[in-house]
């Protein structure tokens, strides 16, 4: 007897806002990071914007433990009357010795193009590489599917991670996951089914209402 399908889950990957250091600094999971003014006015815009989904379509608000990331789930979840419930695996990559660094220093050592030309096969030193990143994040993303089927479930995260969902829903080779761009805020939309994922949006400031698979 053939098992029933499960209804799908629409995962909102949602970066985290503005820091002060966006852009400059790799913080990776340094404790003490959080949004700027910048950052919390995009928090909430991101809000908005989901809640105008319905809130009663939001099945659950996780977030990784980061602050930054739990600063711009807050908004969220109280717009569309949900907890953040921190989950581990939607944590940033452990950058090891290179967290904190600048990113300007960084651009000039040798194995920066590693990173960005060939990241499947890059390892921090003394960190995670890519590819153990982007197998937490598709079991996160397995384990989301199986809480919350047919609900749609908002994942704060972070652009390296939320890059790594995309280049493997979409059949990408983890090498070309540095093409994708993730900005700040921004709300990637995936659909998860028995099926395989569907990639509805990425790197989305718009209106999402009209996200429905052709």
């Amino acid at each position: 007897m053939a098992s029933k399908s499960r209804k799908p889950t629409l995962v909102l990957f949602v970066r985290h806002g503005q820091t002060p250091t966006t852009g400059a600094v790799l913080p990776g999971r340094a404790p003490g990071l959080h949004l700027s003014d910048r950052g919390r006015e995009q928090a909430e815009q991101a809000a908005a914007r989901i809640a105008a989904l319905g809130p009663k379509r939001i099945g659950a608000v996780y977030a990784s433990p980061m602050e930054r990331a739990r600063e711009t789930a807050a908004p969220i979840a109280r717009a569309v009357g949900r907890r953040v419930r921190v989950l581990d695996s939607l944590n940033e990559c452990d950058f090891g010795r290179w967290t904190g660094r600048r990113l300007s220093d960084l651009r000039r050592r040798r194995d920066w193009r590693q990173v960005q030309r060939t990241p499947s096969s890059f390892r921090f030193p003394g960190g995670e590489s890519f590819a153990e990143m982007q197998t937490r994040m598709t079991e996160a993303v397995q384990s989301l599917s199986a809480r919350h089927p047919g609900s749609t479930v908002v994942a704060v995260s972070h652009a390296d991670t939320i890059k790594a969902a995309v280049s493997y829903a979409s059949g990408a080779h983890l090498d070309m996951f540095q093409r994708i761009v993730v900005s700040p805020c921004s709300i990637t939309a995936i659909l998860y089914s028995d099926e395989g994922p569907l990639v509805l949006a990425v790197n989305s400031t718009s209106e999402l209402k009209a996200l429905v698979p052709s």
